[in-house]
């Protein structure tokens, strides 16, 4: 969910499954997908599976790819869709029925499709502009805190934004205005966002990495923009990935503009290895894999009883009140939206 903040720690177990006999479970994700290499050996040698990891790029790539193959999959789980996307993997029947063990201990308000199980929540996280505290010191500004503060003359030509058409963060950040002014409002915040210097790049690695002046590889690549859409856990990955650690982190994150998203794994239609790919749900939803998700994909655990580090609590809290959207709203809408908001923002 972080996007590249982290460093994938996977182990391959060589080529796919190829019978349900197979020894390997192949597990398809976007490009943050990450776990220790250790908590990986732990369930390979528990299981007697080897895991191979493919990425498929972000989420939104991920999950057309994958609704592409389904009838010849890549692998045997899909981690990584989002309930931004989660109606348009359902509704094209990427997973089969399922019920991981442990799904008893998720907590109630991230569960979903609890009749047939098609997938099981896994983490959560926030969706939220994040801004470069030294560029507001030194221009005496404040940061912004909510979506209405984004309209405003001060804070003109600072923020990027990802493409909702093509990016997980993207889509989510429509979606939170579209919760916040509602179906008959939204498209006119966005005028205003655009009528003031909003800029759309297409994914998250280029808005947060090069984009993004308060981050240390945009800093670096000389990114002039120092409010940018992306992850309320990306303060604390700039904080655990700096040589030496900050005392306090370089990014803040706007509260009010915080977008709730939970991310899902499924065991695919067709499987080669179905067996593999439900023991490897199970593994999910143990409290050794929740507790490694924190610093790994800067993602918060969704069972009762897993705890994140205090880095990772000190830094990257969840926010309060963040705008949510049922899933079913979600589908009805997604299309339409985005629709609406390229020939609105990009044309």
């Amino acid at each position: 969910m972080a996007g590249g903040l982290a460093a994938c720690g996977s182990s391959d177990g060589g080529q796919g499954s190829s019978s349900g006999g197979s020894r390997t479970v192949t597990v398809v994700s976007h490009d943050s997908w990450a776990a220790s290499k250790d908590v990986i050996a732990a369930f390979e040698k528990e299981s007697g599976y080897k895991v191979k990891v493919l990425k498929s790029g972000d989420a939104g790539q991920a999950v057309n790819k994958a609704i592409l193959t389904k009838d010849n999959p890549q692998g045997d789980v899909f981690f990584g869709v989002d309930n931004t996307l989660l109606s348009r993997a359902l509704d094209n029947g990427l997973f089969q029925s399922y019920e991981a063990k442990g799904s008893d201990r998720i907590k109630a308000e991230y569960r979903v499709d609890e009749d047939k199980h098609r997938v099981t929540p896994v983490d959560t996280g926030d969706i939220c502009v994040n801004y470069d505290k030294k560029y507001f010191a030194d221009h005496k500004l404040a940061p912004p805190r909510t979506f209405e503060d984004l309209v405003k003359p001060e804070y003109r030509n600072l923020l990027v934004t990802e493409n909702a058409a093509t990016s997980s963060p993207g889509l989510g950040f429509l979606l939170g205005t579209a919760a916040e002014y509602g179906d008959d409002n939204w498209q006119g915040y966005w005028k205003k966002l655009k009528a003031n210097g909003v800029k759309v790049v297409d994914g998250w690695e280029q808005a947060y990495y090069e984009e993004f002046s308060g981050s240390s590889a945009g800093r670096k690549a000389g990114g002039d923009r120092p409010l940018v859409v992306s992850y309320g856990s990306s303060p604390p990955a700039e904080v655990v990935f700096a040589d030496p650690r900050p005392s306090t982190a370089p990014t803040g994150v706007a509260q009010g503009t915080c977008f709730r998203q939970v991310e899902y794994a499924g065991l695919l239609s067709n499987a080669a290895n179905s067996e593999g790919g439900k023991a490897f749900l199970d593994f999910l939803l143990t409290k050794r894999f929740q507790e490694d998700m924190p610093l790994n994909m800067f993602v918060h655990p969704v069972t009762e009883g897993a705890q994140v580090p205090p880095e990772f609590a000190k830094y990257g809290p969840q926010a309060e009140d963040p705008a949510t959207m049922d899933p079913a709203k979600i589908a009805d809408h997604r299309d339409q939206w985005v629709k609406s908001w390229t020939s609105l923002v990009l044309k």
